[in-house]
């Protein structure tokens, strides 16, 4: 069994240029997240990939009172993968109910069960955006007993200050930045 996964968030459509919610510059690790994934199967490492997915009406939205523009609504274009993902890799929904927000992988998910179940001790953590999902999946990691590592090269932020500050903070929460 695997000790380690490779957890690639939130590598949509609509969170890279051109998307409806575009992290700047996001297309810019997706050869990386890519090589990532090619080194961690090659490793054995069980491979995750998170990914908003919410309905029509989701909370977030705008037209809800939410902060953010309609994005990666379930069954669209938008909410598609752009990384290159092997066929066994573990998808994790979230943000599915209406009424719930969801930055992290780990929540309203079954994605601690599925990691401890495989024997998993290490999480790797790649995608966008530094400062929201990526965070919270990290901060979540580490609360949940991983070990957490987070891929520098392969993390993308909104913000450059807003990123430094998630950095911090994920450091002093005890994750390890590569």
């Amino acid at each position: 069994m695997p000790e380690e996964a490779l957890i690639v968030v939130d590598m949509q459509r609509d969170f890279m240029p051109g998307g409806a919610l575009p992290v700047p510059d996001g297309d810019r690790i997706i050869t990386r997240c890519n090589r990532y994934i090619k080194a961690f199967m090659e490793r054995g490492a069980l491979i995750v990939a998170t990914r908003d997915w919410h309905p029509e009406n989701h909370i977030s939205f705008r037209e809800r009172g939410g902060p953010w523009p309609k994005h990666c609504v379930q069954n669209t274009p938008g909410a598609e993968f752009v990384v290159e993902l092997p066929a066994d890799a573990v998808i994790i929904s979230k943000a599915t109910e209406p009424d719930k927000e969801a930055y992290s992988g780990f929540e309203g998910t079954e994605l601690a069960e599925i990691l401890k179940k495989r024997g998993v001790k290490r999480v790797y953590i790649c995608g966008v955006a530094t400062e929201y999902c990526v965070k919270a999946t990290a901060l979540d990691a580490v609360k949940h007993g991983f070990e957490t590592y987070l891929l520098r090269d392969a993390v993308k932020g909104i913000k450059p200050e807003d990123e430094e500050l998630a950095l911090r903070e994920l450091e002093s929460a005890g994750v390890k930045v590569l």
